[in-house]
């Protein structure tokens, strides 16, 4: 027999750690930027195959299927959004949150939009989706106005602060339809300055 289920561990576990962690993000860079600019049906395998200059086989041989590969090109992407992020101050921290998201928000919003059929048909993919996107972004903003209350610079049961994780992804990502342009680190500071401050009592 010579397919890969009829392997035992230590065959596969050998083929997966040929490719190097670089290479690796290679492949997922490449299946990402695909999916952000021709949409998550029509990226192929062979498609990511022959712009990172590997065999088809190479891919199938890590990922079984499309959606596999992506889920773990998603997940190579979990990590900390807003690291080094410490003015002192609440209203500073989210005035350099907005900008750290916008820096970033074309590509995050891109890969959602081109995703967007596609993760309600498949439960891992949506999962996945979540994990690199959406989690760490508002577990960051969480911790950020963790802190502000911990200096006493608002009160923990003030209401409006369960809702500006919500208000900061959200604007992000509904811009491009509402304005048609993206989020980008000027827009999302005025709006910090505009509607998220005010409505924590902040300046």
């Amino acid at each position: 027999m010579t397919s890969q289920a009829a392997d035992g561990p230590d065959t596969v576990a050998s083929r997966r750690s040929k490719l190097t962690p670089e290479r690796e993000q290679e492949f997922f860079d490449a299946v990402l930027e695909q999916i952000r600019e021709c949409g998550y049906d029509a990226v192929t395998m062979e498609g990511v195959a022959a712009s990172t200059r590997c065999s088809k086989s190479t891919l199938y041989r890590q990922w079984k299927t499309k959606p596999q590969f992506v889920v773990a090109a998603l997940r190579s992407r979990r990590r900390s959004r807003f690291d080094g992020i410490d003015t002192g101050s609440l209203a500073g921290d989210l005035r350099e949150a907005a900008r750290a998201v916008g820096r970033w928000s074309t590509n995050d919003t891109k890969l959602l939009q081109a995703l967007g059929h596609a993760v309600t048909q498949d439960a891992d993919l949506a999962q996945a989706l979540r994990e690199a996107i959406v989690y760490p972004e508002i577990a960051a903003l969480k911790e950020l106005l963790r802190r502000g209350v911990e200096r006493g610079e608002i009160p923990a049961d003030h209401p409006a602060l369960e809702y500006i994780p919500a208000q900061m992804f959200g604007v992000a990502r509904a811009r491009p339809v509402v304005d048609g342009a993206y989020a980008d680190p000027d827009y999302l500071v005025r709006f910090v300055e505009a509607a998220v401050l005010p409505a924590l009592g902040l300046t």
